[in-house]
């Protein structure tokens, strides 16, 4: 492996096997004809990080200039919020990690309007750690929250494999239990995190049917975490007051990808948002996100985060500082605290599934909902996906954020053909970024259809672009 030095800013993080390692840049020594850098390392609870950390920490320290920092067991995202903390000037321990989160979540807690009280039936949470670090983080997290509804199962504790059966990935996509959870948990609240706690999807059991689940991805994460902070922005609008200054404007974007689900894009318009799609890629949601002064973004499979700008949260600063002294427990006041908490116990750096499960209890509890309550804010469009063997995948290129077909020529024409024939019809298609294949999407308002959707296309594409093979 090679490593390059970074001497400026903080542009990368490299996950080799078990082990983490994140460049993070210190001011310039006087006197010298470079710049030094730190590399923090971290890894996870696979028996392979001891031996890869020794070695990093070797090759690191020979380059002249270079610090090597071992932070110990470490989920990426906490990682990655320590690089962001310590470039930012602020402290970037595990245990600062842990205080930001905890303390935040406590303060949207006790924000909690009086009467909002989530049943005592649905105060349960099952949570899957998909024998990664994640379990174990959020074992601390509940110590030091002090809770107790909170149960984690497939810790790693008990020998399971990472990700074998178990995790957001596999729950996302299989649609079924993960090992651990089942029928006896029929109907209660649960979520499952990935094997380096950066994915969070939710779900239930299905009582008719205990290896089944009704799932509740990233979709309806990135929707629920939509509504809370549209109702906050109101609310610190709702009253016109002298001493106050003007109508405290925020530039508020929802940033998906076009594989977001076409029932969650039409719930977020008609609240009224502004909806941007990007192609796909963490890369490209995050970097559109932070052009907004509050940007939400979330990939179905539960990768997202929320970016506030810098100067949103100066402003928001202030006025909770002039509401503070004028209108001290105000509903305006409340708001803008809850906005200030948002933006702490959510991790800007990276998508991170603690922080995530952390806000969605959060407010499940301001709201008084239960996660079928929840999951009842739109229904998904059945869908269906598939991939066609193509020659040379090069051939097909993409436009409006990989939506549109600009070549070969008469391809989209084709592809709009097909999906006039059905109601809700929504189909696309894009290159792969690794393999000779095109994946195709498609949606529809019943399964039926959307699987004769995207079989139609993929003929389409596999009669024009393949090679004969389609899967």
């Amino acid at each position: 492996m090679v490593l390059k030095l970074l001497t400026h800013l903080v542009l990368c993080s490299l996950n080799i096997g078990s082990l983490l390692l994140i460049l993070l840049p210190m001011p310039p020594r006087p006197k010298t004809l470079f710049r030094s850098a730190e590399v923090l390392l971290g890894r996870d609870t696979r028996p392979s990080g001891e031996s890869l950390l020794q070695a990093a920490k070797q090759g690191i320290n020979s380059i002249i200039g270079a610090l090597a920092f071992d932070m110990g067991i470490l989920t990426t995202p906490q990682l990655h919020w320590m690089v962001r903390a310590r470039n930012k000037g602020m402290k970037a321990t595990e245990a600062d990690y842990f205080e930001q989160l905890s303390s935040s979540f406590r303060c949207l807690i006790d924000l909690i309007p009086d009467g909002h009280k989530i049943n005592e039936a649905d105060d349960k949470l099952i949570v899957d750690g998909a024998n990664g670090v994640g379990g174990e983080k959020l074992e601390v997290l509940k110590r030091m929250l002090n809770v107790s509804y909170i149960e984690v199962c497939n810790s790693g504790k008990d020998g399971g494999v990472l990700n074998e059966g178990v995790g957001a990935d596999f729950v996302q996509k299989e649609k079924i239990v993960p090992q651990g959870v089942g029928s006896e948990n029929a109907g209660i609240r649960c979520a499952s995190l990935d094997g380096d706690a950066d994915r969070l999807v939710y779900f239930t059991v299905l009582e008719s049917n205990s290896s089944r689940i009704d799932l509740v991805d990233g979709d309806k994460i990135l929707s629920l975490f939509a509504v809370f902070l549209r109702e906050q922005l109101s609310a610190l609008n709702k009253e016109k007051d002298e001493k106050l200054d003007d109508c405290f404007e925020a530039r508020f974007g929802v940033i998906q990808t076009a594989y977001a689900n076409g029932a969650s894009t039409d719930y977020l318009k008609q609240l009224g948002l502004e909806v941007v799609f990007t192609p796909t890629g963490v890369k490209y949601l995050h970097e559109q996100a932070a052009r907004y002064d509050i940007g939400i973004y979330f990939e179905a499979n539960g990768h997202g985060t929320i970016l506030f700008s810098e100067n949103f949260l100066s402003r928001l600063e202030s006025r909770c500082n002039k509401l503070s002294s004028e209108y001290k427990g105000s509903e305006q006041h409340n708001a803008a605290l809850r906005l200030l908490a948002v933006s702490k116990v959510m991790n800007q750096a990276a998508g991170d599934a603690l922080s995530g499960l952390l806000l969605v209890e959060a407010i499940l509890r301001h709201k008084g909902w239960s996660i079928h309550k929840w999951g009842e804010l739109y229904h998904d469009l059945p869908s269906r996906q598939l991939k066609v063997k193509v020659l040379d995948r090069t051939a097909v290129v993409t436009a409006n954020a990989e939506t549109l077909v600009v070549k070969p020529l008469g391809i989209q024409e084709a592809i709009n053909a097909e999906i006039a024939k059905y109601s809700h019809g929504r189909c696309f298609v894009r290159p792969s970024g690794t393999e000779d294949v095109v994946r195709v999407y498609a949606e529809a308002s019943t399964q039926e259809a959307a699987d004769s959707l995207a079989n139609a296309v993929v003929k389409l594409v596999d009669r024009l672009l393949g090679s004969g093979s389609t899967r």
